[in-house]
């Protein structure tokens, strides 16, 4: 798959089937997130890999209804930002670079055949706190998304989502 179709027909997929996700696969996930143009290049995030149904059973408890499709993933990635290696000048970009990270693990995974859907957790205190505490985070960690994957219960067929043109603007607002 080329990287508009995948762009194109990505969707989010929260029910998955039983099958594993190898470790060469989750390996290509994780280089495709490390991949993504970040802040200077400071590549300040970091991952946690889960595989555990109990582990990410215990992210969804922490992340609320939402985060419900962990119980049937069969890999959850949490996206961290990594404070120590942010740009110093202005280390809000964490949370950007975070985002491209998650939106290519997420694109790279649906181009070989494996569902996910993104799980929001900051800047929602509560989520951070709770994801801090289940994985005994540093300070320096700041938990930014969870990603949940697995190949899809059922064939995904996403409808065409339309052009909005009233969302641009050429040369002025």
């Amino acid at each position: 798959m080329d990287a508009i179709q995948a762009i194109m027909t990505r969707c989010s997929v929260r029910e998955y089937s039983d099958r594993p996700i190898s470790d060469e696969a989750v390996r290509t996930i994780l280089e495709a997130g490390m991949s993504g143009p970040s802040c200077v290049n400071a590549r300040d995030w970091s991952f946690i890999v889960i595989r555990n149904p109990e582990t990410l059973a215990k992210m969804a408890d922490a992340n609320g209804r939402p985060a419900e499709p962990l119980r049937t993933a069969k890999l959850g990635i949490l996206v961290c930002g990594d404070l120590e290696r942010a740009f110093r000048h202005a280390p809000e970009y964490w949370v950007i670079d975070g985002a491209i990270a998650a939106q290519n693990m997420i694109l790279c995974a649906h181009a070989m055949g494996i569902g996910s859907v993104w799980l929001g957790t900051w800047p929602q205190v509560s989520r951070v706190q709770a994801q801090s505490e289940l994985f005994q985070l540093p300070e320096t960690q700041v938990p930014h998304s969870i990603i949940a994957f697995g190949y899809p219960k059922e064939p995904v067929i996403r409808e065409t989502l339309p052009f909005e043109a009233s969302c641009v603007h050429e040369e002025k607002w």
